[in-house]
Protein backbone atom coordinates (compact mmCIF):
# COMPACT_ATOMS: atom_id res chain seq x y z
CA UNK A 1 0.00 0.00 0.00
CA UNK A 2 1.44 3.51 -0.90
CA UNK A 3 1.83 5.54 1.75
CA UNK A 4 0.97 9.20 1.25
CA UNK A 5 3.01 12.49 2.05
CA UNK A 6 2.46 13.90 5.41
CA UNK A 7 1.60 17.60 3.85
CA UNK A 8 -1.32 15.77 1.66
CA UNK A 9 -4.02 16.17 3.96
CA UNK A 10 -3.35 19.92 4.81
CA UNK A 11 -2.81 20.55 1.66
CA UNK A 12 -6.02 18.70 0.72
CA UNK A 13 -7.80 20.72 3.77
CA UNK A 14 -6.25 23.96 1.82
CA UNK A 15 -7.64 23.53 -1.67
CA UNK A 16 -11.32 22.72 -0.48
CA UNK A 17 -10.90 25.77 1.84
CA UNK A 18 -9.95 27.12 -1.92
CA UNK A 19 -13.37 26.17 -3.43
CA UNK A 20 -15.80 27.39 -1.14
CA UNK A 21 -16.14 30.58 -2.57
CA UNK A 22 -17.22 28.76 -5.79
CA UNK A 23 -19.50 27.01 -3.89
CA UNK A 24 -21.07 29.47 -2.06
CA UNK A 25 -21.58 31.57 -5.30
CA UNK A 26 -23.73 28.66 -7.09
CA UNK A 27 -25.94 28.48 -3.77
CA UNK A 28 -26.35 32.26 -3.88
CA UNK A 29 -27.14 32.06 -7.83
CA UNK A 30 -29.13 29.10 -7.66
CA UNK A 31 -32.01 31.81 -6.08
CA UNK A 32 -31.98 33.80 -9.53
CA UNK A 33 -34.34 33.09 -11.98
CA UNK A 34 -32.69 35.34 -14.65
CA UNK A 35 -29.63 34.06 -16.35
CA UNK A 36 -29.36 36.61 -19.01
CA UNK A 37 -31.75 39.82 -19.34
CA UNK A 38 -30.83 43.09 -22.19
CA UNK A 39 -28.78 44.11 -20.03
CA UNK A 40 -26.43 41.62 -18.80
CA UNK A 41 -26.16 41.20 -22.45
CA UNK A 42 -25.20 44.49 -22.98
CA UNK A 43 -22.45 44.05 -19.63
CA UNK A 44 -20.93 40.84 -20.92
CA UNK A 45 -21.06 42.65 -24.21
CA UNK A 46 -18.83 45.38 -22.98
CA UNK A 47 -16.40 43.11 -20.70
CA UNK A 48 -15.50 40.81 -23.80
CA UNK A 49 -15.21 44.24 -25.66
CA UNK A 50 -12.93 45.70 -23.24
CA UNK A 51 -10.69 41.90 -22.50
CA UNK A 52 -10.55 41.60 -26.37
CA UNK A 53 -9.40 45.26 -27.47
CA UNK A 54 -6.98 45.46 -24.66
CA UNK A 55 -5.49 42.08 -25.61
CA UNK A 56 -5.37 43.01 -28.80
CA UNK A 57 -3.29 46.21 -27.94
CA UNK A 58 -1.24 45.10 -25.20
CA UNK A 59 -0.21 42.35 -27.94
CA UNK A 60 0.29 45.53 -30.60
CA UNK A 61 2.50 47.30 -28.31
CA UNK A 62 3.92 44.61 -26.00
CA UNK A 63 5.69 41.97 -28.74
CA UNK A 64 7.57 44.53 -30.53
CA UNK A 65 9.07 46.35 -27.10
CA UNK A 66 9.55 42.52 -26.20
CA UNK A 67 12.12 42.31 -29.35
CA UNK A 68 13.55 45.70 -29.08
CA UNK A 69 14.83 44.63 -25.63
CA UNK A 70 15.74 41.20 -26.16
CA UNK A 71 17.56 41.65 -29.45
CA UNK A 72 18.28 45.31 -30.10
CA UNK A 73 21.61 46.87 -29.05
CA UNK A 74 21.24 49.99 -27.27
CA UNK A 75 23.26 52.12 -24.75
CA UNK A 76 21.63 51.27 -21.33
CA UNK A 77 19.46 48.60 -22.50
CA UNK A 78 18.84 47.24 -18.65
CA UNK A 79 17.41 51.29 -17.68
CA UNK A 80 15.01 50.74 -20.81
CA UNK A 81 14.02 47.54 -19.78
CA UNK A 82 13.19 48.83 -16.07
CA UNK A 83 11.06 52.45 -18.00
CA UNK A 84 9.15 50.22 -19.99
CA UNK A 85 8.12 47.37 -17.36
CA UNK A 86 7.74 50.47 -14.87
CA UNK A 87 3.78 50.43 -15.74
CA UNK A 88 3.30 47.40 -13.93
CA UNK A 89 4.47 49.68 -10.79
CA UNK A 90 1.40 51.63 -10.94
CA UNK A 91 -2.46 50.21 -10.33
CA UNK A 92 -4.07 50.30 -13.34
CA UNK A 93 -7.34 51.91 -10.97
CA UNK A 94 -4.70 54.92 -10.24
CA UNK A 95 -3.71 55.69 -13.96
CA UNK A 96 -7.49 55.32 -15.01
CA UNK A 97 -7.77 58.37 -11.83
CA UNK A 98 -4.59 60.55 -12.91
CA UNK A 99 -5.88 60.28 -16.64
CA UNK A 100 -9.26 60.89 -15.74
CA UNK A 101 -8.53 64.15 -13.94
CA UNK A 102 -5.76 65.16 -16.77
CA UNK A 103 -7.89 64.80 -19.97
CA UNK A 104 -11.06 66.75 -21.11
CA UNK A 105 -12.20 70.01 -20.45
CA UNK A 106 -11.25 71.83 -17.11
CA UNK A 107 -8.71 69.20 -17.11
CA UNK A 108 -5.47 69.20 -15.28
CA UNK A 109 -3.88 69.47 -18.76
CA UNK A 110 -6.76 72.35 -19.69
CA UNK A 111 -6.30 73.99 -16.28
CA UNK A 112 -2.54 74.53 -16.30
CA UNK A 113 -1.51 74.34 -19.88
CA UNK A 114 -4.66 76.07 -21.86
CA UNK A 115 -4.60 72.95 -24.28
CA UNK A 116 -8.11 71.42 -24.78
CA UNK A 117 -8.81 67.77 -24.70
CA UNK A 118 -10.80 65.17 -25.41
CA UNK A 119 -12.45 63.25 -22.46
CA UNK A 120 -11.41 59.96 -21.39
CA UNK A 121 -14.18 57.49 -20.52
CA UNK A 122 -16.21 55.09 -21.44
CA UNK A 123 -14.71 51.84 -23.41
CA UNK A 124 -12.16 53.84 -25.39
CA UNK A 125 -10.94 55.30 -21.80
CA UNK A 126 -10.91 51.78 -20.40
CA UNK A 127 -9.10 50.05 -23.00
CA UNK A 128 -6.19 52.96 -23.22
CA UNK A 129 -5.62 52.62 -19.77
CA UNK A 130 -5.98 48.91 -19.49
CA UNK A 131 -3.33 48.62 -22.28
CA UNK A 132 -0.84 50.92 -20.82
CA UNK A 133 -1.40 49.52 -17.96
CA UNK A 134 -0.64 45.47 -19.10
CA UNK A 135 0.98 45.22 -21.68
CA UNK A 136 4.53 44.82 -19.56
CA UNK A 137 2.44 41.31 -18.77
CA UNK A 138 3.16 40.56 -23.15
CA UNK A 139 6.69 41.76 -23.49
CA UNK A 140 7.87 40.30 -20.22
CA UNK A 141 6.66 36.91 -21.02
CA UNK A 142 7.32 37.25 -24.94
CA UNK A 143 10.72 38.68 -24.17
CA UNK A 144 11.42 35.37 -21.65
CA UNK A 145 10.62 33.19 -24.85
CA UNK A 146 12.89 35.15 -27.44
CA UNK A 147 15.92 34.71 -24.54
CA UNK A 148 15.38 31.31 -24.93
CA UNK A 149 15.43 30.81 -28.64
CA UNK A 150 18.33 29.36 -31.01
CA UNK A 151 18.68 31.89 -33.56
CA UNK A 152 20.79 29.71 -36.08
CA UNK A 153 17.42 29.36 -37.92
CA UNK A 154 17.06 33.10 -38.53
CA UNK A 155 21.20 32.96 -40.04
CA UNK A 156 19.91 30.15 -41.97
CA UNK A 157 16.85 32.38 -43.51
CA UNK A 158 18.99 35.12 -43.56
CA UNK A 159 22.02 33.53 -46.09
CA UNK A 160 19.03 32.37 -48.69
CA UNK A 161 17.91 35.97 -48.64
CA UNK A 162 14.73 36.60 -46.66
CA UNK A 163 15.20 40.63 -45.20
CA UNK A 164 15.12 40.85 -41.43
CA UNK A 165 11.81 41.47 -40.65
CA UNK A 166 10.41 38.81 -42.76
CA UNK A 167 13.01 36.90 -40.33
CA UNK A 168 11.47 37.99 -36.95
CA UNK A 169 7.69 37.66 -38.51
CA UNK A 170 7.90 34.38 -40.30
CA UNK A 171 10.86 32.32 -38.04
CA UNK A 172 10.64 33.99 -34.54
CA UNK A 173 7.96 35.12 -33.56
CA UNK A 174 6.00 31.69 -34.53
CA UNK A 175 8.06 29.99 -32.39
CA UNK A 176 7.67 32.72 -29.77
CA UNK A 177 3.73 32.25 -29.30
CA UNK A 178 3.94 30.06 -25.91
CA UNK A 179 5.20 33.62 -24.62
CA UNK A 180 2.93 35.91 -26.30
CA UNK A 181 -0.10 33.12 -25.64
CA UNK A 182 1.09 33.28 -21.72
CA UNK A 183 1.33 37.09 -21.69
CA UNK A 184 -1.81 37.81 -23.35
CA UNK A 185 -3.69 35.23 -20.74
CA UNK A 186 -2.37 37.48 -17.60
CA UNK A 187 -3.46 40.80 -19.99
CA UNK A 188 -6.78 39.16 -20.00
CA UNK A 189 -7.49 38.09 -16.90
CA UNK A 190 -6.06 41.41 -15.44
CA UNK A 191 -9.01 43.44 -17.21
CA UNK A 192 -11.88 40.41 -16.52
CA UNK A 193 -11.01 40.85 -13.29
CA UNK A 194 -10.04 45.11 -12.57
CA UNK A 195 -12.66 46.83 -10.98
CA UNK A 196 -11.46 50.52 -10.75
CA UNK A 197 -10.77 51.09 -14.29
CA UNK A 198 -14.41 50.59 -15.45
CA UNK A 199 -15.78 52.21 -12.23
CA UNK A 200 -13.84 55.35 -12.84
CA UNK A 201 -14.33 55.40 -16.94
CA UNK A 202 -17.82 54.65 -16.52
CA UNK A 203 -18.16 51.80 -18.52
CA UNK A 204 -20.79 48.55 -16.93
CA UNK A 205 -18.54 45.56 -17.59
CA UNK A 206 -19.05 42.38 -14.51
CA UNK A 207 -16.95 44.12 -12.03
CA UNK A 208 -18.60 47.05 -12.09
CA UNK A 209 -22.05 46.18 -12.30
CA UNK A 210 -21.63 43.22 -9.66
CA UNK A 211 -20.46 46.61 -6.95
CA UNK A 212 -23.21 47.77 -7.79
CA UNK A 213 -25.77 44.87 -7.40
CA UNK A 214 -23.54 44.49 -3.98
CA UNK A 215 -24.47 48.28 -2.53
CA UNK A 216 -27.88 47.21 -3.47
CA UNK A 217 -27.86 44.22 -1.40
CA UNK A 218 -28.53 42.16 -4.05
CA UNK A 219 -26.39 39.31 -3.33
CA UNK A 220 -28.32 37.02 -5.93
CA UNK A 221 -27.67 39.10 -8.71
CA UNK A 222 -24.23 39.69 -7.93
CA UNK A 223 -23.22 36.37 -7.41
CA UNK A 224 -25.18 35.37 -10.85
CA UNK A 225 -22.80 37.85 -12.31
CA UNK A 226 -19.81 36.85 -10.62
CA UNK A 227 -20.00 33.20 -11.89
CA UNK A 228 -20.91 34.46 -15.26
CA UNK A 229 -17.25 36.21 -15.16
CA UNK A 230 -15.60 32.96 -13.87
CA UNK A 231 -17.22 31.13 -16.89
CA UNK A 232 -15.25 33.86 -18.58
CA UNK A 233 -12.12 33.17 -16.94
CA UNK A 234 -11.83 29.96 -17.29
CA UNK A 235 -12.47 30.08 -21.19
CA UNK A 236 -9.56 32.22 -21.01
CA UNK A 237 -7.36 29.94 -19.07
CA UNK A 238 -8.65 26.71 -21.38
CA UNK A 239 -7.49 28.47 -24.41
CA UNK A 240 -4.34 29.49 -23.18
CA UNK A 241 -3.67 25.76 -22.05
CA UNK A 242 -3.97 24.50 -25.49
CA UNK A 243 -1.37 26.83 -27.17
CA UNK A 244 1.61 24.77 -27.82
CA UNK A 245 5.29 26.34 -28.06
CA UNK A 246 8.66 24.73 -29.31
CA UNK A 247 10.97 23.17 -26.76
CA UNK A 248 14.52 23.78 -28.07
CA UNK A 249 17.77 24.24 -26.50
CA UNK A 250 19.05 27.91 -26.14
CA UNK A 251 21.84 29.10 -28.34
CA UNK A 252 23.46 31.43 -30.33
CA UNK A 253 21.86 35.20 -28.55
CA UNK A 254 20.82 37.26 -31.50
CA UNK A 255 21.87 40.78 -31.77
CA UNK A 256 20.52 43.64 -34.04
CA UNK A 257 22.11 46.95 -34.44
CA UNK A 258 19.89 49.93 -35.48
CA UNK A 259 21.02 52.91 -37.55
CA UNK A 260 19.55 56.48 -36.82
CA UNK A 261 16.07 55.92 -38.50
CA UNK A 262 15.28 52.65 -36.81
CA UNK A 263 16.33 54.15 -33.23
CA UNK A 264 13.80 57.10 -33.87
CA UNK A 265 11.98 54.91 -35.03
CA UNK A 266 12.17 52.94 -31.44
CA UNK A 267 11.78 56.31 -29.82
CA UNK A 268 8.55 57.27 -31.76
CA UNK A 269 6.96 53.82 -29.99
CA UNK A 270 8.35 54.00 -26.71
CA UNK A 271 7.21 57.92 -25.53
CA UNK A 272 3.61 58.23 -26.07
CA UNK A 273 3.37 54.88 -23.74
CA UNK A 274 5.91 56.10 -21.02
CA UNK A 275 4.82 59.54 -21.10
CA UNK A 276 1.23 58.58 -20.35
CA UNK A 277 1.09 55.65 -18.19
CA UNK A 278 4.15 56.83 -15.82
CA UNK A 279 4.92 60.56 -16.66
CA UNK A 280 1.43 61.98 -16.78
CA UNK A 281 0.14 60.35 -13.43
CA UNK A 282 3.23 61.21 -11.27
CA UNK A 283 3.12 64.88 -12.54
CA UNK A 284 -0.68 65.30 -11.92
CA UNK A 285 0.41 63.60 -8.51
CA UNK A 286 2.94 66.14 -7.83
CA UNK A 287 0.33 68.88 -9.24
CA UNK A 288 -2.07 68.06 -6.35
CA UNK A 289 0.77 67.55 -4.08
CA UNK A 290 1.70 71.35 -4.45
CA UNK A 291 -1.29 72.59 -4.50
CA UNK A 292 -3.41 71.36 -1.37
CA UNK A 293 -0.43 69.31 0.57
CA UNK A 294 -1.14 66.48 2.52
CA UNK A 295 -4.86 67.54 2.19
CA UNK A 296 -5.91 65.97 5.32
CA UNK A 297 -4.38 62.72 5.00
CA UNK A 298 -4.65 60.34 8.09
CA UNK A 299 -1.35 58.43 8.12
CA UNK A 300 -3.21 55.60 9.97
CA UNK A 301 -4.71 54.86 6.50
CA UNK A 302 -1.06 53.69 5.07
CA UNK A 303 -0.75 51.69 8.77
CA UNK A 304 -4.11 49.61 8.16
CA UNK A 305 -2.82 48.53 4.47
CA UNK A 306 0.32 47.50 5.83
CA UNK A 307 -1.49 45.60 9.10
CA UNK A 308 -4.02 43.96 7.06
CA UNK A 309 -1.37 43.08 4.36
CA UNK A 310 1.31 41.61 6.37
CA UNK A 311 -0.89 39.72 8.25
CA UNK A 312 -2.12 37.96 5.03
CA UNK A 313 1.42 37.61 3.66
CA UNK A 314 2.24 35.56 6.87
CA UNK A 315 -1.00 32.99 7.15
CA UNK A 316 -0.48 32.80 3.20
CA UNK A 317 3.32 31.67 3.19
CA UNK A 318 2.09 29.11 6.15
CA UNK A 319 -0.54 27.71 4.35
CA UNK A 320 2.10 27.67 1.01
CA UNK A 321 4.12 25.37 3.15
CA UNK A 322 2.26 21.87 3.03
CA UNK A 323 0.40 23.01 -0.60
CA UNK A 324 4.04 23.36 -2.06
CA UNK A 325 5.69 20.30 -0.19
CA UNK A 326 2.50 18.17 -1.47
CA UNK A 327 3.19 19.35 -5.27
CA UNK A 328 6.27 18.11 -5.10
CA UNK A 329 5.73 15.10 -3.29
CA UNK A 330 3.52 13.58 -6.06
CA UNK A 331 0.76 13.80 -8.67
CA UNK A 332 -2.47 14.24 -6.23
CA UNK A 333 -0.54 17.14 -4.42
CA UNK A 334 0.22 18.81 -7.84
CA UNK A 335 -3.82 18.54 -8.54
CA UNK A 336 -3.92 20.12 -4.92
CA UNK A 337 -2.16 23.10 -5.91
CA UNK A 338 -3.72 23.86 -9.29
CA UNK A 339 -7.15 24.06 -6.76
CA UNK A 340 -5.64 27.21 -4.50
CA UNK A 341 -4.51 28.50 -8.00
CA UNK A 342 -8.22 29.10 -8.82
CA UNK A 343 -8.27 31.79 -5.97
CA UNK A 344 -5.78 34.02 -8.24
CA UNK A 345 -8.36 33.51 -10.86
CA UNK A 346 -11.07 34.54 -9.23
CA UNK A 347 -11.65 38.49 -9.41
CA UNK A 348 -11.42 40.08 -6.31
CA UNK A 349 -15.14 42.09 -6.61
CA UNK A 350 -16.16 37.71 -6.78
CA UNK A 351 -14.08 36.52 -3.65
CA UNK A 352 -15.58 39.89 -2.23
CA UNK A 353 -19.33 38.53 -3.37
CA UNK A 354 -19.07 35.09 -1.80
CA UNK A 355 -17.10 36.15 1.52
CA UNK A 356 -20.19 38.84 2.23
CA UNK A 357 -21.97 36.05 2.43
CA UNK A 358 -20.14 34.07 4.54
CA UNK A 359 -19.96 36.82 6.70
CA UNK A 360 -23.82 37.27 6.88
CA UNK A 361 -23.90 33.68 7.57
CA UNK A 362 -21.11 33.79 10.52
CA UNK A 363 -21.68 37.36 12.33
CA UNK A 364 -18.69 37.00 14.88
CA UNK A 365 -16.66 37.00 11.39
CA UNK A 366 -19.22 40.13 9.34
CA UNK A 367 -17.04 42.92 8.52
CA UNK A 368 -13.78 41.90 10.51
CA UNK A 369 -9.94 42.43 9.77
CA UNK A 370 -9.86 38.23 10.22
CA UNK A 371 -12.29 37.79 6.76
CA UNK A 372 -10.49 39.78 5.25
CA UNK A 373 -7.35 38.73 5.49
CA UNK A 374 -9.14 35.61 4.49
CA UNK A 375 -9.86 37.47 1.07
CA UNK A 376 -6.29 38.48 0.72
CA UNK A 377 -5.03 34.69 1.57
CA UNK A 378 -7.89 33.10 -0.69
CA UNK A 379 -6.69 35.02 -3.69
CA UNK A 380 -3.10 35.63 -3.74
CA UNK A 381 -2.02 32.61 -2.06
CA UNK A 382 -0.98 30.90 -5.91
CA UNK A 383 1.94 33.96 -5.13
CA UNK A 384 3.04 32.09 -2.51
CA UNK A 385 3.14 28.56 -3.06
CA UNK A 386 5.00 29.25 -5.96
CA UNK A 387 7.86 30.97 -4.55
CA UNK A 388 8.18 28.30 -2.01
CA UNK A 389 7.67 25.32 -4.61
CA UNK A 390 10.35 27.19 -7.07
CA UNK A 391 13.18 27.26 -4.11
CA UNK A 392 11.89 23.59 -2.35
CA UNK A 393 12.17 22.06 -5.81
CA UNK A 394 16.05 23.46 -6.11
CA UNK A 395 16.75 21.22 -2.85
CA UNK A 396 18.97 18.39 -2.80
CA UNK A 397 17.15 15.64 -1.59
CA UNK A 398 20.33 14.19 -0.32
CA UNK A 399 20.67 16.60 2.04
CA UNK A 400 17.59 15.32 3.94
CA UNK A 401 18.34 12.19 3.55
CA UNK A 402 21.61 12.34 4.82
CA UNK A 403 19.97 13.96 8.29
CA UNK A 404 17.50 11.07 8.32
CA UNK A 405 20.25 8.35 8.17
CA UNK A 406 21.96 10.79 11.29
CA UNK A 407 19.11 9.99 13.49
CA UNK A 408 16.37 13.18 12.86
CA UNK A 409 13.03 12.62 12.98
CA UNK A 410 10.84 14.12 9.61
CA UNK A 411 10.00 17.21 11.76
CA UNK A 412 13.63 17.60 13.00
CA UNK A 413 14.91 17.05 9.36
CA UNK A 414 11.97 19.77 7.71
CA UNK A 415 12.96 22.02 10.58
CA UNK A 416 16.66 22.33 10.77
CA UNK A 417 17.29 21.64 6.79
CA UNK A 418 14.38 21.92 4.32
CA UNK A 419 12.71 25.12 6.12
CA UNK A 420 15.85 27.13 6.13
CA UNK A 421 16.81 26.33 2.77
CA UNK A 422 13.09 27.14 1.36
CA UNK A 423 13.63 30.87 3.31
CA UNK A 424 14.29 32.75 0.36
CA UNK A 425 11.48 31.44 -1.45
CA UNK A 426 8.92 31.85 1.77
CA UNK A 427 10.07 35.94 2.01
CA UNK A 428 9.74 36.41 -1.64
CA UNK A 429 6.27 34.93 -2.07
CA UNK A 430 5.43 36.54 1.54
CA UNK A 431 6.69 39.96 -0.13
CA UNK A 432 4.43 39.37 -3.36
CA UNK A 433 1.32 38.67 -1.10
CA UNK A 434 2.14 41.89 1.03
CA UNK A 435 2.10 43.74 -1.99
CA UNK A 436 -0.77 42.82 -4.02
CA UNK A 437 -2.96 42.50 -0.78
CA UNK A 438 -1.79 46.59 -0.40
CA UNK A 439 -3.35 47.49 -3.95
CA UNK A 440 -6.27 45.56 -3.82
CA UNK A 441 -9.75 47.75 -3.90
CA UNK A 442 -12.80 45.66 -4.36
CA UNK A 443 -12.32 43.04 -1.81
CA UNK A 444 -11.16 45.41 0.43
CA UNK A 445 -14.26 47.76 -0.09
CA UNK A 446 -16.52 45.27 0.65
CA UNK A 447 -15.29 43.31 3.26
CA UNK A 448 -13.16 45.66 5.23
CA UNK A 449 -14.57 46.78 8.80
CA UNK A 450 -16.68 49.62 9.39
CA UNK A 451 -14.67 52.73 9.76
CA UNK A 452 -11.07 50.78 8.29
CA UNK A 453 -9.73 52.84 5.73
CA UNK A 454 -6.90 51.98 3.47
CA UNK A 455 -4.37 53.17 1.10
CA UNK A 456 -6.44 51.91 -1.54
CA UNK A 457 -10.00 52.50 -0.10
CA UNK A 458 -9.50 55.98 0.73
CA UNK A 459 -8.37 56.56 -3.24
CA UNK A 460 -11.93 55.48 -4.04
CA UNK A 461 -13.57 57.53 -1.64
CA UNK A 462 -11.61 60.65 -2.58
CA UNK A 463 -12.89 59.98 -5.58
CA UNK A 464 -16.16 59.23 -5.47
CA UNK A 465 -16.51 62.50 -3.35
CA UNK A 466 -14.43 64.57 -6.44
CA UNK A 467 -11.35 65.63 -3.64
CA UNK A 468 -9.29 64.73 -6.41
CA UNK A 469 -6.30 66.63 -4.46
CA UNK A 470 -6.30 64.76 -1.93
CA UNK A 471 -5.36 61.66 -3.62
CA UNK A 472 -1.45 62.55 -3.88
CA UNK A 473 0.06 61.28 -0.80
CA UNK A 474 -1.71 57.71 -0.57
CA UNK A 475 -1.43 57.34 -4.87
CA UNK A 476 2.49 58.25 -4.36
CA UNK A 477 3.12 55.66 -1.33
CA UNK A 478 0.80 52.75 -3.66
CA UNK A 479 2.87 53.64 -6.29
CA UNK A 480 6.07 53.16 -4.33
CA UNK A 481 4.96 49.93 -2.79
CA UNK A 482 4.24 48.48 -6.24
CA UNK A 483 7.55 49.65 -7.40
CA UNK A 484 9.21 47.50 -5.14
CA UNK A 485 7.47 44.32 -6.21
CA UNK A 486 8.30 45.32 -9.68
CA UNK A 487 12.03 44.97 -8.38
CA UNK A 488 11.32 41.62 -7.08
CA UNK A 489 10.06 40.70 -10.31
CA UNK A 490 12.83 42.34 -12.64
CA UNK A 491 15.53 40.74 -10.20
CA UNK A 492 13.99 37.23 -10.75
CA UNK A 493 13.75 37.97 -15.03
CA UNK A 494 17.37 38.80 -14.28
CA UNK A 495 18.55 35.93 -12.64
CA UNK A 496 16.68 33.92 -15.22
CA UNK A 497 18.97 35.17 -18.09
CA UNK A 498 22.00 34.81 -16.61
CA UNK A 499 20.87 31.17 -15.92
CA UNK A 500 19.79 30.77 -19.50
CA UNK A 501 23.39 32.78 -20.40
CA UNK A 502 25.28 30.14 -17.88
CA UNK A 503 23.67 27.26 -20.05
CA UNK A 504 24.55 28.78 -23.20
CA UNK A 505 28.25 29.13 -22.45
CA UNK A 506 28.00 25.18 -20.91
Amino acid sequence: MTRWPKSYPLAFIIALLALVPVGVLIGLASDTAELFDAHNLKVLTNTLLLMILTVLGSVLIGVPLALITAYVQVRWRKLWLVILAAPLAMPSYIGAFTLYAAFGPGGEIDNLLGIPTPSINGLAGATLVMTLYSYPFVMLTTRASLLSLDTSLVNAARTLGMSLAACLWRVVLPRAVTGIAAGASLVALYTLSDFGTPAIMRLDTFTRVIFVEYNAFGLSQAAMLSLQLLVIVGLVLFLESRVKGNQEKPGRHLSLWPDGWQKALMFLLITPVTLLAIALPLLVFGVWLVREGTGGFDFSYAWNSTHASLLAALFAVILAIPVALAAIAGRAGRWMERVTYLGFGVPGIVMGTALVYIGLQLPFLYQTLGLLVIAYVLRFLPLAVGSVRSTAEGLDPSLVKAARLLGASPREAFQRVTLPLTLRGMVAGAALVFLEAMRELPATLMLGPTGFETLATYLWRVYEAGYFGRAAIPGLILVLMSALGLALMLSGERRAEFDVTEDRHH
